[in-house]
């Protein structure tokens, strides 16, 4: 009688939320764990960052990173400094969008810890950063960059392939071979109506599949999202207010200028200044515009060889500190496109303290806002938000533009299943609040009649 070998699919994170995706495999003796993510959000989620590893970091064969948002690599410095020494796989766009995204993360993260000293708030003394730019720097250096189809060891017994996503630049939809099975794993899916990546890989032969379900239950209005972005400039502008949209640093801001170029050029929207205020924003703007400049494999045929579609008259880009405090002391219309997506750290957090009072701005959400972000709590309607210790006063527009989306929709998720050639042994339905996930289950149970899984924290999943 043969020897079975284990073969064990098992989510630290990246279950029953939509941040913290860490899926360790284990394949015989290898341990290999697919993406490196920060919980953000609620506190009872970051508060999941500084717990010990559920295994020993040093046991990791390797990590393979999906793409470059820090809910899918920002917890690598804090494993790396735990004592991971291993390889860390990842597409070539993403290594260098993780060599922006990290370092500014623990420069950001060193900034609150500061801020939160000098103002008292914090509920440690002192308060401590998750990690340092300079632990950021030294997990950049286990990088393992890899092109796009090309098939590459990971560890004994396990191989894999990225392959475009068409969420953001170097996004990877990652084909696993562990032993003789099989894994397609989705990472954040993109979209077909991408303005200039391409859609993402059909599935094909797989046993296994690992869907993302951040909107699992929801349809976007990406038809529409564009009109409502140039009327929501207008009647802000008509009322001599600024726009403030809080945009991930990675991609977000990239479409953003792509199609306030368009609206600029057909005299939809007036002329007034565009800021893009965080300088992460605009290092990844350099590599987008570098990978359009020399046609990456992930960029849209008809834009290769076009940096030049995200070039915008009046972007006035904003570097240091006192310049993004100018942009609070400045009179005029503006648009002010700075970070975080959720609004929750970075730069745009003061604009909303100083934005938010006043009736006559508008704060235009334009992605994903997950649960117990300040974002989240301004679409639900709330009346005051606290910042810095303080509560300030919402009397801005609020303005949901969540088809700027690159997450694929439950209508495209389910697409996108439809494009494996013949029926997994089931798909685990990942990366969502148990909401979306359970509705894209059951989904896929009733139109696909496919086993479908939503794992569970800690949950350890048989492939053999």
């Amino acid at each position: 009688m043969g020897t079975v070998t284990p073969l064990t699919l098992t989510s630290f994170g990246g279950v029953g939320t939509v941040t913290g995706s860490r899926h360790l495999l284990q394949c015989g003796t290898s341990r290999v764990l697919l993406d490196c993510g920060l919980f953000q959000g609620l506190r009872e989620l970051r508060e999941r960052n500084w717990r010990p590893f559920p295994i020993d970091p040093a046991s990791l064969d390797a990590i393979v990173i999906t793409h470059a948002h820090l809910d899918h690599c920002g917890y690598l410095p804090r494993l790396v400094k735990q004592g991971f020494a291993g390889p860390v796989y990842v597409t070539y766009d993403t290594g260098k969008l993780m060599s922006v995204v990290l370092p500014d993360s623990g420069r950001l993260l060193e900034e609150e810890a500061g801020y939160a000293n000098r103002k008292g708030y914090s509920r440690h003394q002192p308060a401590l950063p998750l990690y340092t730019e300079d632990d950021a720097w030294a997990a950049l250096d286990r990088l393992h960059p890899v092109g796009f189809d090309v098939p590459f060891g990971v560890a004994p017994d396990v191989e894999a392939t990225f392959q475009p996503a068409g969420h953001i630049l170097g996004a990877a939809v990652t084909r696993l071979r562990l032993g003789d099975t099989t894994l397609v794993c989705s990472g954040d899916l993109g979209r077909d109506q991408h303005p200039f990546l391409r859609p993402p890989v059909p599935i094909g032969d797989a046993d296994w599949v690992m869907i993302e379900s951040t909107y699992g239950d929801r349809r976007h209005d990406s038809d529409d999202s564009v009109n409502r972005l140039a009327d929501v400039i207008n009647r802000t502008v008509d009322r001599d207010g600024v726009v403030v949209i809080p945009a991930f640093a990675v991609d977000r801001t990239e479409v953003l200028l792509f199609h306030l170029r368009r609206l600029r050029a057909a005299g939809r929207i007036p002329s007034v200044p565009v800021f893009v205020d965080s300088p992460m924003a605009l290092a990844a703007l350099t590599i987008y515009r570098a990978a359009l400049a020399d046609g990456a494999a992930d960029v849209r045929r008809e834009f290769q060889g076009r940096a030049d579609i995200l070039d915008l008259p009046d972007l006035e880009e904003v570097l240091d500190t006192e310049g993004s405090k100018a942009l609070s002391r400045r009179h005029g219309s503006a648009v002010i496109i700075a970070g975080a997506g959720m609004a929750s750290g970075g730069r745009v957090v003061h604009h909303l303290a100083r934005f938010l009072p006043e009736a006559r701005n508008t704060v235009a959400l334009v992605g994903f806002q997950a649960e117990g972000t300040r974002g989240r709590r301004l679409l639900e309607g709330a009346t005051s938000l606290k910042i810095h210790g303080q509560y300030v006063r919402v009397r801005a527009e609020i303005c949901d533009l969540a088809g700027f989306s690159v997450h694929a929709d439950a209508e495209e998720l389910v697409a996108w299943l439809k494009t494996a050639t013949r029926e997994p042994n089931g798909v685990f339905v990942a990366h969502g609040e148990p909401a979306a996930s359970r509705a894209l289950h059951d989904r896929i149970e009733r139109e696909l009649d496919w086993t479908a899984v939503v794992p569970e924290m800690g949950e350890r999943l048989s492939l053999a």
